[in-house]
């Protein structure tokens, strides 16, 4: 059984007695504690078993869920490794009934607007997780019901046939007519599958048939969206004549941004219900990442008749914030059905790459078969397996050490020479990707290594270097606020060169990166490595995975679905079986009501 020590921080000071035994047996927080206290005290609620439900509403949100399953309640206690058995759970009617009862809590959709919790359906609910998840169902339902203006048939066929010539598109043709036809398009497909091609060509279909269309691109980090505007631009290049000139040169920014930023303020936006975006289309891209909140934020600013594309793989990471938004929208509609496409097919491997095969089969739960594919000895596909529940020592981390050594000697001697594309390049040939930020198995800990590894491998710098300033060349940069001043959002990265002047950051499009001096940049760490969360919207030529111990309850079958899917060329896991099993076999549960019928 986990128990709290009078000095841990997560130990709530003058605690109930009830909450004080599941904060000290470590199942709620101290801030769990704190929220459920505070709301109960707004009407006078002491019946600690709805405190008690409200303090696992507020942990379920702090794990990513939308609301509490109070029939999941106990699951909290398996987390935290504590048998249920040993906790004074409430009876599960009566804790229903207080509940229902309760002054704190609105019951049914239709309950009192003024209370801070919610209860609908055997689910709890932060009220304004309540609203902001009405806001996404309604406005969803409304746009897959609603069709579009009405378009010329003749053409609409003309155009699919043009952009859409291969009889294995049919797929991505069905996308391109559902975007013509409806408000709302969801577009999945694992990678390769043809994703950004699909919606540079809908985009030319669209300003064909119903242009001219203002369009949005957006995604929700920098890195995501310049590799969304550049990937866009590849495609619409090979297009002819009339549709490169109808689509235009098209620009695409964090969603964020899109919305108009507001500096204090990470819920309010400049554009909303009352001032909605003057686009026609808006594409998102990498949705997967997109919280429920910020989903919520998107559709209100929408015109009602504006045309919405959601472009991700619900099979990677949800949002490190609350919501798994694009996984419960194709969930709660059939796969073709209402504006949700699928695409199936892979159009882009590189050769005979074991990488989407591995993949496939992390994705459909396969251990056995991922661990054969890892350990069949393809050159794309390495496990470097380490003892049991220990981390990799001197002799398993030679091929890592190896990738990460000549990345890093590549990067600084192109940044000491002030060649900021071929730093960018490197930056991108290779990444140490990690599940924890903190602990041996964290990202501090793994980025000072490889930081050791890049230092002796690129050699001393030939010019003196004050050693106060954190700022050198070849330094590896992650934007982790944003910025609207630079245009810098969290998540870009980048790499401080030396430029004749002086020192300056590079960042995005090795071909026209963004410069920023060093005294202009908002806060940034270094990157060494980084966490798959971190990861995500990024590709690189090869990648390295450290999986944490079998027992961490990071592993799950999205983070080692979404690290592999991040390499292009290789890709290297270290860790034990076990550990890849455990991952394999633990997908993320997130509760959500968005998925069933009010």
């Amino acid at each position: 059984m986990t128990v709290l020590d009078d000095g841990d921080a997560r130990l709530a000071v003058q605690a109930p007695p009830l909450l004080a035994r599941f904060n000290t047996a470590g199942v709620i927080a101290a801030p769990d504690v704190q929220v459920a206290r505070r709301l109960g005290s707004l009407v006078g609620e002491r019946d600690e078993d709805v405190l008690l439900a409200v303090a696992l509403a507020t942990r379920a949100v702090r794990s990513g869920s939308v609301c509490l399953h109070l029939e999941d309640a106990q699951s909290f206690a398996a987390d935290a490794e504590t048998p249920p058995g040993e906790l004074p759970w409430p009876d599960p009617a009566a804790w229903r009934a207080a509940i229902e009862a309760s002054p704190l809590v609105a019951v049914g959709v239709d309950g009192a607007a003024d209370r801070p919790v919610r209860w609908v359906g055997g689910r709890l609910y932060l009220d304004r997780y309540w609203r902001d998840e009405m806001v996404v169902r309604r406005q969803a339902d409304a746009r897959l019901a609603a069709p579009a203006a009405p378009v010329d048939d003749a053409r609409l066929a003309a155009a699919l046939d043009r952009l859409f010539p291969d009889a294995g598109d049919a797929l991505q043709r069905q996308a391109a007519a559902a975007a013509v036809d409806g408000r709302l398009t969801v577009l999945t497909g694992g990678p390769g599958t043809g994703k950004t091609t699909t919606v540079a060509r809908l985009i030319a279909v669209l300003q064909d048939v119903a242009g001219p269309l203002r369009i949005a691109l957006a995604a929700p980090t920098g890195k995501a969206a310049a590799r969304l505007q550049e990937a866009v631009h590849e495609v619409v290049d090979e297009l002819g004549a009339a549709d490169r000139e109808r689509v235009g040169t098209l620009t695409a920014s964090t969603l964020h941004r899109l919305l108009g930023w507001l500096p204090g303020s990470a819920t309010r936006f400049r554009h909303g219900p009352g001032r909605h975006l003057p686009h026609d289309v808006v594409v998102v891209d990498e949705t997967s990442m997109v919280s429920l909140p910020l989903m919520a934020r998107l559709l209100e600013a929408l015109r009602p008749d504006a045309r919405l594309v959601l472009v991700g793989d619900p099979d990677q990471l949800a949002s490190v914030e609350a919501g798994a938004v694009l996984g419960d929208l194709v969930a709660r509609t059939p796969a073709g059905d209402g504006g949700v496409v699928r695409l199936l097919t892979v159009h882009r491997q590189e050769g005979d790459s074991a990488i989407l095969p591995l993949a496939a089969a992390v994705r459909a739960g396969d251990a056995e078969e991922t661990l054969r594919l890892l350990r069949a000895g393809h050159p794309s596909v390495e496990l470097v397996e380490t003892a049991e529940d220990e981390l990799p020592g001197e002799v398993e981390l030679g091929s890592l050490r190896a990738d990460a050594a000549a990345a890093g000697r590549a990067l600084v001697h192109a940044a000491r020479e002030g060649d900021a594309a071929a730093a960018l390049r490197a930056l991108g040939s290779h990444r140490l990707l990690v599940a924890h930020r903190r602990g041996p198995a964290g990202v501090a800990h793994w980025s000072a290594l490889v930081e050791q590894w890049v230092g002796e491998a690129a050699g001393p710098h030939p010019d003196p270097l004050d050693p106060r300033s954190p700022w050198y060349p070849g330094r590896p940069i992650l934007v982790t606020a944003n910025d609207r001043e630079t245009g810098l959002y969290n998540g870009d990265t980048g790499v401080v060169v030396a430029d004749g002047e002086g020192l300056v950051a590079v960042l995005g499009d090795p071909d026209s990166p963004v410069r920023v001096r060093t005294h202009r940049l908002p806060a940034v760490e270094t990157v060494h490595a980084m966490t798959v969360h971190r990861g995500q919207g990024s590709q690189f030529a090869r990648v390295s995975l450290v999986l944490p111990p079998a027992t961490s309850p990071l592993l799950t079958r999205e983070l080692l679905y979404t690290a592999l899917t991040r390499a292009r060329e290789h890709v290297r896991v270290l860790g034990t079986a076990a550990a890849v099993r455990r991952a394999v076999q633990t997908p993320v549960r997130r509760a959500s009501g968005l998925r069933t019928p009010l």
